[in-house]
């Protein structure tokens, strides 16, 4: 489906199909990102890998986080880490368990606090955890995504950009990303003085080292083999990215809305987005708080569109062709300067990718198995009969926990983290599906909603890991259907750094306590409302009782 945001054009794919010619066939030509200002001054100005857009830069700083910082190598050289602190989480909740009977404990902030803590480890080389430096962090990390959160309309409407200026918008994003930039500059000092402290200038690449990943980069920035340096911003903003989902679509008119139930079906956001069609709309008002803006037409279709912060009016016509539209842009940077890699890797290419992907697919996937006490059930035999008589799992043991695996993937199914992957933009005029698709155009891929599709998937609704057994339905972005961290070119090089930590937990959780619900409650009642925002969260914490289980 084609929309109009304001003066900038729209397509929202919603169908395995359109997302194949999208992430396959027309990779390339989709592979840019559309530039929005606080998602750029919060990036120092676009360089980190999720919003650089497509280039010679792109390709180089991608070429870092996927040979040097996410490799199979290097996440396996933190195994220690993530086996450290999941034992630290597990003692954590024996130790409520073990003071009453009905000790309740909230699962929901246990995941947060371990993914923080191997984020922060791996990441910076430390926890930040109750000194005051860490909590001033997550504090910043909240105003992050709370900023972020709101819808600016100066980015479609280029006209009403002086709007900011006067509601201080501008001023509260140049305020926050002073502190936070004071904050990571001396992150990254910490490690300058340990390094000349240490005489540890050197740092081997190739090895399994354990050093951070400040460490890496800055070693990164010492050699400097490409010819291209890097220098303190780049790093900055690499390892921020690590906490991506909680915002990187804040300011996405779709953003608040993928995964919310159906209305009726000609409501429903499946139903809205499944065809493509094109939407000749006029913005009428914003920041509505209507679910539903409506679209009304005289013929042939009259139906609805999801767009929370937006209402439009206008006219669904599936025999109208997409058009071009006037778009006030900046014109994409370019080539590639020298120094320009050094403003690039900013820390929120580590952070803000990275905790709340994690952690929600635990809240999620434990969610469920709660609400489905047979498969919890079948899990815990599973996952305890490979451990049988091991103090704590490993990652060793995973590698046979197929019915785990199962578990997680139909999780992520059910509830992908970013339900509306972050967004593209095409750099050329392209045809897909036989829609004339101009460049400019910003591309949306709703995961929630193909993830759902019943002409893919049987039962959709149904929370079945079976499906998953004896298929070769994966989410490493080759099968369209399912596709929770994307697919091509702009796929999440993080994938294998979160499943290794979200298997871990869930496995050594479900291995040492049996789990019921507070006040007697069953599967059935147990609250599963989604929190409209970015990454889709519960929108109550998940409160359990945990009974330590003994052989």
């Amino acid at each position: 489906m084609q929309l109009h945001f304001g003066s900038v054009p729209v397509l929202v794919v919603s169908s395995a199909v359109a997302a194949r010619e999208i992430m396959k066939t027309h990779d390339l030509a989709c592979s840019s990102r559309p530039k929005t200002s606080i998602a750029t001054r919060l990036t120092y100005n676009s360089k980190d890998v999720a919003f650089s857009p497509y280039g010679e830069y792109w390709r180089q700083v991608r070429s870092i986080c996927v040979l040097h910082l996410l490799s199979n190598k290097r996440v396996q050289s933190f195994r220690n880490v993530r086996e450290e602190e999941t034992a630290l989480m597990i003692e954590q909740i024996k130790h409520y368990s073990s003071s009453s009977s009905s000790s309740l404990v909230n699962l929901t902030d246990m995941f947060v606090t371990l993914t923080n803590n191997i984020v922060c480890r791996v990441a910076l080389g430390r926890k930040y955890g109750g000194t005051k430096g860490g909590r001033r962090f997550k504090e910043l990390l909240a105003m992050l995504g709370e900023l972020l959160g709101v819808f600016n309309v100066g980015d479609y409407i280029p006209w009403l950009a002086w709007m900011n200026r006067i509601n201080g918008l501008d001023a509260k994003v140049e305020n926050l990303f002073k502190e936070m930039d004071e904050f990571l500059e001396g992150v990254v000092e910490e490690h300058v003085d340990r390094r000349k402290r240490e005489g540890s200038d050197s740092v081997n690449l190739g090895s399994e080292s354990k050093h951070d990943f400040v460490d890496l980069l800055l070693q990164i920035q010492q050699e400097n083999t490409d010819g291209s340096p890097i220098h303190r911003d780049t790093i900055k903003a690499l390892i921020l990215r690590l906490k991506w989902p909680k915002w990187v679509l804040a300011d996405r008119p779709l953003g608040r809305l993928a995964g919310r139930p159906p209305g009726r079906p000609d409501e429903s956001l499946s139903t809205a987005v499944v065809t493509f069609v094109d939407c000749d709309c006029q913005l009428s008002r914003w920041m509505t708080p209507r679910m539903f803006a409506g679209t009304t037409g005289k013929e042939p279709i009259k139906g609805r569109c999801p767009l929370d912060p937006l209402e439009l009016t206008g006219q669904l016509d599936p025999r109208q062709g997409a058009c071009p539209w006037t778009r006030q842009r900046e014109v994409p940077p370019g080539p590639l300067q020298a120094d320009r890699l050094a403003r690039s890797l900013t820390y929120s290419d580590m952070f803000v990718a990275g905790t709340d992907t994690i952690f929600t697919t635990m809240e999620w996937t434990m969610a469920e198995l709660l609400k489905h006490p047979q498969i919890m059930k079948k899990l815990q035999n599973d996952v305890r009969k490979i451990a049988k008589g091991k103090l704590n799992i490993t990652e060793d043991d995973l590698e046979n926990m197929y019915y785990l695996k199962a578990v997680i993937k139909e999780s992520l199914r059910m509830h992908p983290p970013a339900p509306l992957l972050v967004p593209r933009e095409s750099i050329q005029d392209v045809k897909v599906m036989d829609y004339d698709i101009v460049a400019g155009t910003q591309v949306i891929v709703n995961a929630w909603a193909i993830a759902r599709d019943p002409l893919s998937w049987e039962d959709p609704e149904e929370f079945r890991p079976e499906r998953f057994l004896n298929s070769s339905i994966d989410f490493k972005g080759h099968n369209f259907e399912f596709i929770p961290f994307g697919a091509g070119r702009r796929g999440c090089p993080g994938t294998l750094f979160a499943m290794n930590v979200d298997e871990l937990a869930l496995a050594s959780v479900v291995h040492k306590f049996n789990l019921s619900l507070p006040d007697g409650a069953s599967g059935e009642d147990l609250d599963m409302t989604e929190a409209a925002g970015l990454t889709i969260h519960k929108k109550n914490p998940l409160i359990v009782i945990p009974t330590p289980y003994s052989c």
